[in-house]
């Protein structure tokens, strides 16, 4: 008789099917024969094992279904598949380094060799050795070296323990971008500098002690967050240092400008030097190509307007030129030569060169 109600045992293989085919789209599933036993030998053949554990229960020789299952410290995905899914060899005395052949488990999601005696460092491709692990244990091991940065495109790890080793240097900061990371320790290392920042989850600061020098929000303060204040107060005492002397320079400006002011009034010819110079005696005075008559000072002076500034009609490294007018109608360009800073060996080469010049 046919019925329209499906046979409960056909709706519950098709689940079973459908979860089986979502579980192998997230994680490649391989044949799990062949690349599995290789990962288990690979293991095996390097580490040391002084207490023959491994030589002694893992027997490749047994090709029943499921045998790799039947292997202490392994789990497999079904006990009847030769598909490692978990790897656990905690307190066995282990020697010898991280085992590199252990990517060829490709389905493996759980990695366990803490309280060995393992060493050497983490290595730095740890991502591409097992890109699916979840839980990931290397506690209580001696290995030494920086945390390799690629740890934190391991996207699926819920648990890193990583305490109880000699591991130096800084913590990757990228590992606050580890979404599902629920526990995570680097106790009783020789690790410094800032911590990361957890995002998603709350890891305690119990997590990180016994280390050389780490710092961060949920320890002490980082020295660079000290610097930075530090930089503020020396960036503020400069600021005002430099406010304070720029009053005080201008201030002085200030009183400067007054007394240039000041001069100027008395001065507004600026020639108080040539007045100063009227009488004297002994003042030396050159012509050349032309003789001119009884020049003397006074004529000079009067010619040039006491010297006035108005009267200058150039300046040159030497001292500033001057145009005289006499009252016959005659015109001179008078020089004036600073003779604190010549000799007289210059004095008269310098006129001698104004000697040659002809101007209108």
């Amino acid at each position: 008789m046919a019925s329209s109600e499906k046979n409960p045992m056909v709706v519950a293989h098709i689940f079973v099917w459908m979860v089986l085919v979502l579980l192998s789209r997230r994680i490649p599933v391989s044949d799990g024969t062949a690349t599995d036993i290789e990962c288990l030998k690979s293991i095996r053949d390097s580490l040391v094992d002084p207490n023959n554990y491994l030589n002694t229960t893992w027997d490749f020789s047994n090709k029943s279904e499921g045998f790799l299952c039947k292997f202490m410290g392994v789990e497999c995905w079904h006990p009847d598949e030769n598909r490692v899914l978990n790897i656990r060899l905690t307190d066995l005395g282990l020697k010898g380094q991280f085992p590199v052949g252990i990517q060829k488990c490709t389905s493996l999601t759980g990695l366990d060799l803490s309280h060995n005696k393992l060493s050497g460092s983490i290595p730095e491709n740890i991502s591409k050795i097992l890109p699916y692990v979840v839980t990931f244990d290397l506690s209580f091991n001696n290995f030494s070296g920086g945390i390799p940065r690629d740890l934190a495109n391991c996207s699926f790890l819920n648990e890193l323990k990583l305490d109880n080793n000699r591991l130096t240097g800084n913590i990757p900061l990228e590992f606050g971008l580890l979404d599902r990371i629920k526990t995570f320790t680097v106790t009783n290392n020789l690790l410094s500098g800032p911590i990361p920042i957890f995002t998603h989850n709350d890891i305690p600061a119990e997590s990180f002690a016994n280390n050389l020098d780490l710092c961060g929000k949920i320890l002490k303060p980082c020295p660079g967050v000290q610097r930075k204040s530090h930089v503020g107060v020396i960036a503020a005492a400069a600021a005002g240092g430099i406010t304070f002397t720029s009053i005080i320079v201008g201030i002085f400006l200030y009183y400067m400008s007054r007394g240039v002011a000041k001069r100027k009034a008395d001065d507004p010819e600026g020639n108080r030097w040539a007045k100063s110079i009227r009488g004297t005696k002994d003042i030396k005075v050159s012509m050349f190509e032309k003789s001119v008559s009884k020049m003397r000072l006074s004529d000079l002076m009067k010619a040039t307007n006491d010297f006035s500034n108005i009267n200058i009609i150039g300046a040159g490294r030497t001292g500033p030129m001057y145009k005289a007018v006499f009252s016959e109608g005659r015109f001179l360009m008078v020089k004036r030569l600073q003779d604190s800073q010549h000799l007289e060996k210059e004095f008269v080469s310098e006129m001698n060169t104004l000697g040659k010049c002809k101007t209108p």
